[in-house]
């Protein structure tokens, strides 16, 4: 059982090392560039778009596997067709700006369209048994995974962060499915992972390429689609999931708070997430590193607690992110930008 997922996950690093490379030069021949502006993390107009690479290596690696004899039909027919409308729409408005309404009406409908093939019932493990969410299970999986794919956005604001953290959430997710048996989502996970890796050997600092939002926006979706899958196979793996993108949960959802508390437009490029603070004082590759760092250090063994013990996941949890949530107000995420000049 073991080959196949292997061989998937060094393939899928190289389709996507090498297709970057090939965006690379196509967005500089072309003049793809993303032209830094007083809200940029970046100096140099630097080719962007390049998570395409990241779409076609899954894309093309997930064909082969259905073809093959897996995952399941009806896997397959929740995660390619709703990712791939996710990156299309992303990469329409890499080339030219796409409204925020016409973008969140794409989303909406990818994932609903997600839900409908996934199926099943979200129950979530609590000290007392299983807690059934019922009817409502779907319309909170929509909201969730809508805000998870813009907040991949948000937090793909320097270099090698965002391909970094999807890589870490797809290997760790790949082991909590192997645990509980579920070896088609290991398979794709192994595959999306090794995909963000190949594109993070380019976008690493001083990054070659960026990914754009039809990097972000796939990544995003893909993991929660990928996720909720995991959840509804077996409801143990709730918290675990739940816990693995604490950083950019709390950065995101911190910054957003406050911008919108404060009356500030928030859907705006602004520069004023923690992470964003934290390179402007480290630098991109510290920051990126002490992420990673945190997720392998603090996160990982949290969530892999969370699976052993899945009636205790809600004290895990909320013991995970209270120093993520200390972290983000720190460094002033959210804070007024005039306060970094």
């Amino acid at each position: 059982m073991l080959t196949d997922p292997l061989i998937g996950m060094v393939l899928g690093f190289v389709v996507a090392l090498v297709a970057t490379g090939w965006m690379r030069q196509y967005a500089m021949d072309r003049r793809l560039l993303d032209v830094p502006n007083a809200r940029s993390s970046h100096l140099e107009p630097t080719p962007r778009g390049g998570g395409l690479a990241i779409v076609l290596s899954f894309g093309v690696l997930f064909v082969v596997q259905v073809l093959s004899g897996g995952p399941d039909p009806r896997l397959a027919l929740a995660v390619l067709p709703a990712v791939l409308i996710v990156a299309a729409i992303g990469l329409r408005d890499d080339l030219n700006d796409v409204s925020a309404t016409r973008r969140i009406l794409v989303h909406a409908v990818a994932v609903a369209w997600a839900l409908h093939w996934l199926g099943g019932e979200l129950t979530i493990p609590v000290p007392q048994g299983q807690l059934s969410v019922g009817w409502s299970a779907h319309l909170l999986a929509l909201v969730s995974i809508m805000w998870f794919l813009n907040l991949f956005n948000f937090m793909d604001g320097i270099d090698g962060i965002a391909a970094a953290e999807a890589a870490f959430i797809a290997f760790a997710g790949a082991w909590l499915s192997t645990q509980s048996g579920q070896y088609d989502l290991c398979s794709l996970l192994l595959v999306l992972g090794a995909a963000a890796l190949g594109f993070l050997v380019w976008n690493w600092h001083p990054a070659k390429i960026f990914m754009g939002d039809v990097g972000s926006g796939f990544l995003g979706a893909a993991l929660g689609i990928l996720g909720l899958a995991a959840v509804f196979a077996d409801a143990d793996l709730f918290w675990p999931w739940l816990i693995l993108p604490g950083v950019f949960v709390t950065d995101a959802s911190v910054t957003l708070a406050r911008r919108f508390v404060r009356g500030d437009r928030w859907f705006e490029a602004h520069r004023s997430h923690a992470y964003q603070r934290a390179a402007r004082r480290w630098g991109h590759a510290r920051v990126t590193l002490g992420v990673f760092w945190i997720n392998a250090g603090w996160l990982l063994p949290w969530a892999l607690l969370a699976a052993t013990e899945p009636q205790l996941g809600l004290l895990f949890a909320l013991a995970t992110y209270l120093p993520l949530l200390f972290l983000a107000l720190w460094l002033d995420a959210g804070g007024a930008e005039q306060d970094d000049r």
